[in-house]
């Protein structure tokens, strides 16, 4: 009896340990999931694109920043969580012979400027000052949303730059500018007030690897057009505005970025490869020692794209229908059926046009090897076709039908 007792207990007690050890065992593999699966550590993404020059001959630069702007919203960072600064409009600029556009390519196929962009810094309010502020969080309380970054610790951020730049500083306004030592000291205080889990940094500027020599915040990587010593180059030149389109590196950092979709499996090591010095002339630069990760394990959509963390199950799961929801569907569908036919009988229907979406152009990859456009032949019009016959008939009453065989 006491036997059976003991060797229950002891079943009882190994059952236990048993039990213990699937649970941890369980545990730990649940946890090594979840760590796989926010791998990038991010749970947010946002973007900072700047153009620090005005003047129509910086036309480019305007368009560098736009063609950044059209990537990241394509691959689905949205507006909320965009920050974009343009110092001057140039599709509102008066030698602009083509209003409310910006073309990043010489066949004036994408119009990078779209139907939907929102500045939230232009003109002179893209300040150093400004730039600082929105980095930093140090803005006054009246600054609406839109201007504001609203990042935290989990946030990875897109910081884009581009203009005239030298050794150590980059112009804004043709006014001030920004050294390196500033730029570095912001992402220092960026750091310090957890507004970011990782940051990457490019620049398109003369010397733009200046601007990065000084950085010593960790979970930095940081890209740029040039060395130091070197000058970075426009591209695309265009007769009919009589400015460069873009310049070398973002036109090829721009051609890359098509090629990405939001599943895409593309990393880092990739994006240092786009732009050789065969085709740059200058040499890309990038800085990877403040980086945690390696470049290889990070995806370009970490910075490029939003975060869309996504389990995918084979199980079937029943949604059961909320009559509720059902009942007040049928007296909108009704409402709307009865102002329908309201509308039709008053004659006040309107057609629906739907609107061009913003990234439903021809990709840069088919822009770019292809043949200008004719121009389409239109008929004369009444003006052209009246003075024609007022010269005929000023001709015929001169001369009379007598005098043709000598013209002919």
């Amino acid at each position: 009896m006491a036997a059976a007792s003991y060797f229950s207990r002891a079943m009882a007690a190994l059952a236990g340990l048993l039990l213990l050890s699937f649970g941890s065992l369980a545990t730990s593999q649940i946890e090594e999931q979840a760590e796989q699966f926010f791998r990038s550590g991010h749970t947010n993404n946002w973007a900072v694109l700047v153009c620090t020059s005005r003047f129509w001959f910086n036309y480019r630069h305007v368009a560098n920043t736009l063609s950044v702007y059209r990537s990241v919203k394509r691959l689905g960072i949205p507006d909320s969580h965009i920050v974009l600064m343009l110092a001057d409009d140039m599709a509102c600029n008066p030698r602009n012979p083509k209003p409310a556009t910006v073309f990043s390519h010489k066949n004036m196929e994408l119009n990078v400027y779209g139907d939907d962009v929102e500045v939230d810094y232009r003109s002179y309010e893209v300040t150093v000052e400004n730039f600082l502020r929105v980095l930093t969080g140090r803005i006054p309380p009246s600054t609406p949303r839109s201007k504001r970054l609203l990042s935290d610790d989990r946030s990875n951020i897109l910081i884009y730059m581009t203009g005239h730049g030298g050794n150590g500083f980059l112009k804004f306004q043709d006014s001030e500018e920004i050294t390196n030592i500033e730029l570095a000291d912001a992402f220092e205080q960026m750091w310090q007030k957890r507004r970011y889990n990782e940051l990457l940094f490019i620049i398109d500027t003369c010397q733009g690897a200046s601007m990065y020599e000084r950085f010593y915040s960790p979970n930095i990587m940081a890209l740029a057009s040039s060395q130091v010593g070197e000058d970075s180059l426009s591209h695309q030149p265009d007769p009919a505005i009589g400015v460069h389109l873009m310049d070398r590196y973002t036109f090829y950092v721009l051609e890359f970025l098509e090629e990405i979709n939001p599943a895409s499996q593309t990393n880092m090591n990739d994006l240092f490869q786009v732009c050789p010095k065969s085709l740059c002339v200058s040499t890309p630069g990038h800085r990877t020692d403040l980086f945690q990760r390696d470049p290889k394990n990070v995806l370009i959509t970490d910075f490029f794209g939003s975060v869309r963390k996504v389990e995918i199950t084979t199980e079937t799961i029943s949604l059961q229908p909320d009559l509720g929801i059902l009942e007040s569907r049928d007296v909108g569908v009704l409402h709307w059926a009865k102002s329908e036919s309201r509308d039709k009988e008053d004659g006040m229907d309107e057609e629906l046009i739907e609107p061009l979406k913003y990234a439903e152009q021809l990709p840069v990859a088919q822009i770019i090897h292809q043949k200008p456009k004719l121009k389409d032949w239109h008929p004369p019009g009444g003006f052209i076709l009246g003075l024609w016959a007022l010269i005929i008939m000023v001709f015929f009453k001169t001369y009379g039908i007598k005098h043709m065989k000598f013209i002919f």
